[in-house]
């Protein structure tokens, strides 16, 4: 007889050494140096928080876009995202199995490329507007209302390339809610 992972339906996987998975490990600096795909989907380190490595993840979001906007323009932000929602699919996905979890709060990776997303359409502004979009960007990634939670609660047994974009895609649809409630705000109150 072959083992078999009972972790739950979705989670099932043959085990074909006869070996026990090993449990949930935790995310840090050795785990972190010790795959290309964790240095990425960690977020560089800033998903080694051990206070919301969501919050620090999109706060390192914030300033490397800050940044890497000194020598990107819009085509070359549209390149860098493109390849980054490909590579953290993949990134994701390993790191994710790695640490055998399905979305574990260590993966940042999300909402790196998700706030990216925000902050290339809605630049150039200010501080104060750049500072709402990041309280509701974490508002709508922290508390999931409606589809967000939906799509979150519908990926987050997925398995295989699935499972990458699953991990993705909840961030991705905050990212779509807090653009659609920027521009609702601006369409309410023009400046």
């Amino acid at each position: 007889m072959i083992p078999v992972d009972v972790r739950g339906a979705s989670e099932a996987r043959v085990l074909r050494d006869g070996h026990a998975p090993p449990g949930p490990r935790r995310a840090n600096s050795r785990f972190m140096r010790s795959h290309p795909a964790h240095w990425i989907a960690l977020g560089f380190g800033s998903g080694l928080s051990p206070w919301a490595p969501g919050t620090v993840g999109t706060l390192w979001a914030w300033a490397s876009f800050l940044v890497l906007d000194l020598w990107l323009d819009e085509d070359g932000w549209g390149v860098v995202i493109g390849a980054s929602l490909a590579l953290g699919v993949w990134a994701c996905r390993r790191t994710a199995e790695h640490l055998s979890l399905d979305d574990p709060a260590a993966i940042v990776w999300d909402e790196v490329v998700a706030f990216w997303i925000v902050l290339w359409l809605l630049m150039p502004a200010g501080f104060v507007a750049q500072a709402v979009a990041f309280l509701l960007f974490r508002a709508f990634d922290v508390w999931k209302p409606g589809p967000i939670r939906w799509i979150d609660l519908h990926f987050k047994s997925a398995r295989g390339w699935w499972q990458g974009f699953g991990i993705l895609a909840d961030d991705l649809a905050a990212a779509l809610a807090t653009l659609l409630t920027l521009a609702l705000w601006r369409f309410v109150w023009p400046a």
